[in-house]
């Protein structure tokens, strides 16, 4: 059904009115005027506008007659002509389906022709082939052509139909792919910008498809940055943008801190983050369970927008560490974590009704307490008197508050209450505590010290326990001391006994039995022995390393029974190397060894292992032992002998430079030690000297290049001869300063600081620096007044000593003379020895005269001497001169005819 178009204008569809008139001109020959395509207008429009197509209506000898205009456009590929507008006076219009309200004939009153056709509103598909049509009504077919062929291109600005997301977030080494497409006539020439200028493609990024695609690999930081897509044809141009970032992971900006809170309080604790994109999500942990999930939380938490979390009240079970944990999908969530600790009075949070004691045994009455900040003191009542535990004999306060009997006694049954107390005070006493003494169970079948059993075998070991009166009867159990599992398939306890059965070499160890009821627990243990399996692993293996060597020491452990000896053999490898070497211990039965020919500077791994005549037993525990850096390294020249010479591999291993191991003996041992080459760290920088209160500090910067080479530094020095080393030991890599506190003053040193890799080294630049000369003089004057002190106390201790040695020589003079006494009378007169003998005055008892021995002086025959001669005997050395010969024994001597006696012993003597 076609369209037309009241006298208002607008269009309405034919009625069944029109058709017979249309049909009643079926019989007039219609004159049609077809243009050939090459005689064809070409109108170009833009999008959305509007165009006229100009055509004429030329009557027949220029007299105007009735006629229908008619406006026909080829659609598809075949040319099918549909009208899309049809006008004939008086008569509604029809418009072509899409074309309603947008096509109309133009004004009488235009200066265009008569049949034109305004086109409004213009779509891309209304580009295509128009004919304009005049059909004369009762016209003979020669008139003259009177219509025209129109061609309208419709060209359209460019629209984008695809674009990349405005801000794409990316990590370092992504690829990407920006997508920009664009509709419009004429098709629009894609363009790509970066920061304002143009995309240049490398090896990273390329454009493709048209140039709808911008493809980055490998996104690096110089690829950061705003990229723009331009669409342009003839018509205009339109861009759009996308800024590619490097996402970043969720920052905590302020995190939670520590807080100290009373009981009842609120708390909060902060979680700020900051992220690219910002998308952050917080979650919040207590002791590493999510806080919502704490059922003692789950009604007084709150987590606030800004991811703060809010506790309110506190309780005191609330204590711990609370964390925060931030993400926003990108990396890693980033966390942080405070503690909370809430304090309160100290609190008794249990009271036991009744307690028991063991008699004549140490017990223990319990106080259950809570407390934060921590128990002060606790207070005891007994009987509802104040208890004084320390002036009460067998009772102590623990650490824990509560009372500890050493023994107990019946005087120490009765009605307990205590009181604890801490910073905050304390929320009140306990209820009271009946304490009951009572006699603890005792074991009525005691075990044996010792059970030995052979692999396989059956062993029984017997417990029992009995209460005494009016207690509860004891629980028997059995238990390893080591705390290891019992093997429930083999082992069967009934009542006090256990039996195990197939004895295996793991079941060795001690034993035990525990008997327990309300008022003790006492335990008896034994040990069993199974013999007849390899031995035990060895225990308490230490080593001791040198530079290529390591001494091992172990303690054997059980060698499997009395009829077994046992040897040992070490298991070794360097760190990182998969296979173990293995060395037999000689001679047999050593519990020490030492391992030689090992490098010098290496990690290597050690245990033992013992076997017997029934094969090997458990390896010991590993250690790591480090074996000492070489101190020396001896430069010699190398020349090629038929044993050592260097090979290809020169560019690695530096043969001017060999080390020369050796054993514990001492000897040379070969193969040598080639000091490998290798890349060099980078030389350390900054290198500075300043003098600070306590000596010079020397500091340095880490090398810029290959700082991760450094194993240690070393720092050299120099005044007018070569370099020496300042350090004694290796400086770390993670240090950079040295303290040297003894610089001549008035000198000048030169520094070096040399960085040390595996394989090489690199030293820092030369510094100098010139010490001060009144470092010297603060030297000088030290020294100067040490050594007057020092010459000072000398004189002291020689006078000192001579007036020691002047008081013991008088007083030895003085024990002289009164000691002898001479009767020259009697010797003259010819009297016997036992009529003259002359008594020595007495010698004071007095510790002044136990250092001198006493002398006694016989007179012999007649002879002629006096006082003096006596005397001169008595002033001789301990020694006595007689007949020229030196006597130092005790003796009867004469000289002078004068018979002497001396004793050298510090005793007194009488003849």
């Amino acid at each position: 059904m076609g369209m037309r178009t009241d006298p208002g204008g607008k269009s309405r569809p034919l009625t069944t009115a029109t058709v017979p008139l249309l049909a009643a001109f079926a019989f007039i020959y219609i004159h049609t005027v077809f243009c050939s395509h090459q005689d064809a207008v070409h109108i170009t429009a833009i999008l959305g506008e509007s165009v006229v197509f100009n055509c004429h209506v030329e009557f027949p000898a220029d007299q105007p007659v009735p006629y229908v205009l008619q406006w026909e456009k080829k659609v598809g590929d075949t040319g099918q002509e549909i009208p899309i507008y049809i006008w004939y006076e008086s008569y509604p219009t029809h418009s072509g389906e899409g074309y309603e309200g947008r096509v109309s004939r133009v004004s009488p009153d235009s200066p265009y022709g008569a049949a034109s056709l305004n086109l409004t509103n213009i779509r891309e598909s209304d580009q295509g082939w128009y004919e304009c049509k005049v059909v004369f009504l009762n016209r003979s077919p020669n008139s003259h052509k009177n219509g025209t062929w129109f061609h309208l291109d419709v060209h359209a600005p460019p629209r984008f139909s695809v674009t990349p997301e405005d801000v794409i977030y990316v990590t370092l080494g992504d690829a990407i792919i920006l997508n920009c497409q664009a509709e419009g006539t004429p098709t629009p020439e894609i363009l790509w910008y970066k920061d304002a200028n143009p995309v240049e493609t490398t090896a990273t990024i390329g454009i493709f498809n048209d140039g709808t695609e911008l493809r980055i690999s490998n996104i690096r930081h110089e690829d950061i940055g705003d990229y723009t897509c331009i669409a342009r044809n003839g018509e205009g141009q339109i861009s759009h943008t996308a800024r590619v970032i490097i996402a970043g992971g969720a920052v905590i900006m302020v995190p939670p801190t520590n807080q100290t809170k009373l009981e009842g309080e609120k708390v909060q604790f902060n979680c700020e983050a900051k992220a690219l994109p910002g998308n952050v999500t917080v979650k919040w942990f207590r002791e590493g369970a999510p806080v919502r999930e704490v059922a003692a939380l789950e009604t007084r938490i709150t987590i606030r927008r800004d991811g703060s979390l809010v506790v309110n009240p506190v309780s005191a079970d609330d204590s711990g560490q609370y964390l925060c944990e931030v993400s926003n999908g990108i990396g890693e969530p980033q966390s942080a974590s405070a503690y909370l600790n809430v304090e309160y009075p100290a609190k008794v949070t249990f009271t036991p009704t009744v307690q028991y004691l063991p008699f004549r045994l140490g017990g223990v009455v319990q106080c259950y307490i809570k407390a934060n900040p921590p128990l002060q003191y606790v207070t005891w009542t007994k009987d509802k008197r104040l208890l004084e535990p320390y002036q009460t004999k067998d009772i102590v306060i623990m650490n824990n508050g509560s009372l500890l009997f050493t023994r107990v006694n019946q005087n120490h049954q009765g009605r307990y209450t205590c009181t604890p107390y801490n910073a905050q005070g304390t929320q009140g006493s306990s209820g009271p505590m009946e304490v009951l003494v009572r006699k603890p169970p005792v074991f009525t079948v005691e075990l044996e010290p010792m059970y030995q059993r052979k692999v396989g075998e059956t062993v029984e070991m017997h417990c029992d326990a009995q209460e005494a009166e009016g207690t509860q009867r004891p629980t028997v159990q059995w238990q390893r001391r080591d705390g290891s599992s019992l093997d429930k398939n083999r082992v069967k306890i009934t009542g006090g006994n256990i039996t195990i059965e197939g004895l295996k070499r793991s079941d060795f160890g001690f034993y035990q039995c525990v008997a327990s009821n309300e008022v003790a627990t006492i335990v008896t243990a034994t040990q069993l022995v199974v013999e007849g399996t390899q031995p035990h692993a060895p225990c308490n293996l230490t080593a001791n390393a040198s530079e290529f060597a390591v001494t091992l020491s172990w303690l054997p452990g059980y060698s499997g029974g009395p009829d077994y000896k046992q040897d040992y053999t070490i298991w070794y490898r360097e760190a990182g190397v998969s296979e173990w070497s293995t060395i037999p211990v000689t001679p047999s039965g050593s519990t020490q060894v030492t391992i030689n020919r090992l490098a010098p500077g290496a990690t290597y791994e050690f245990q033992v292992v013992g076997k017997n005549a029934l094969g090997e037993g458990m390896m010991s525990n590993i250690i790591t032992v480090r074996t000492l850096d070489v101190g020396v390294i001896h430069k010699v020249q190398v020349n090629p002998t038929p044993f050592f010479s260097p090979s290809d591999d020169s560019d690695i291993l530096d043969y001017s430079i060999i080390i020369f191991p050796t054993d514990s003996s001492g000897d040379v041992f070969i193969p040598p030690i080639l000091k490998p080459k290798g890349p060099k760290p980078g030389p350390p920088r900054n290198l500075t000297v300043t003098e600070i209160s306590n000596g010079f500090l020397i500091t340095w910067q880490p090398p810029l290049e290959r700082s991760n080479l450094i194993q240690y530094y070393t720092i050299k020095y120099k005044t007018d001869g070569p370099y020496k080393n300042l350090n004694k030991g290796q400086i770390r890599p993670e240090e950079t300063q040295y303290l040297v506190k003894n610089l001549v003053g008035g000198r000048t040193y030169y520094f070096r600081v040399l960085a040390y890799s595996v394989k090489s080294y690199e030293s820092s630049d030369e510094v100098k620096f010139p010490v001060p000369a009144r470092v010297k003089h603060k030297a000088i004057t030290a020294g100067v007044v040490g050594g007057i002190l020092f010459f000072i106390v000398a004189i002291i201790l020689s006078v000192c000593a001579v007036k020691i040695c002047n008081k013991r020589k008088r007083r030895k003079q003085e024990k002289a003379y009164n000691m002898v006494a001479c009767r020259i009378t009697d010797s003259r007169n010819g009297g016997s020895a036992a009529d003259s003998q002359v008594p020595l005055k007495k010698t004071v008892e007095s510790e002044s005269y136990r250092d001198y021995e006493s002398v006694f002086i016989i007179p012999g025959t007649s002879v002629d001497t006096n006082l003096s001669d006596c005397i001169r005997v008595l002033f001789a050395a301990r020694w006595i001169i007689t007949g020229g010969k030196k006597v130092k024994s005790c003796a009867a001597v004469e000289t002078s005819s004068v018979r002497t006696l001396t004793y050298l012993e510090k005793a007194e003597y009488q003849v």
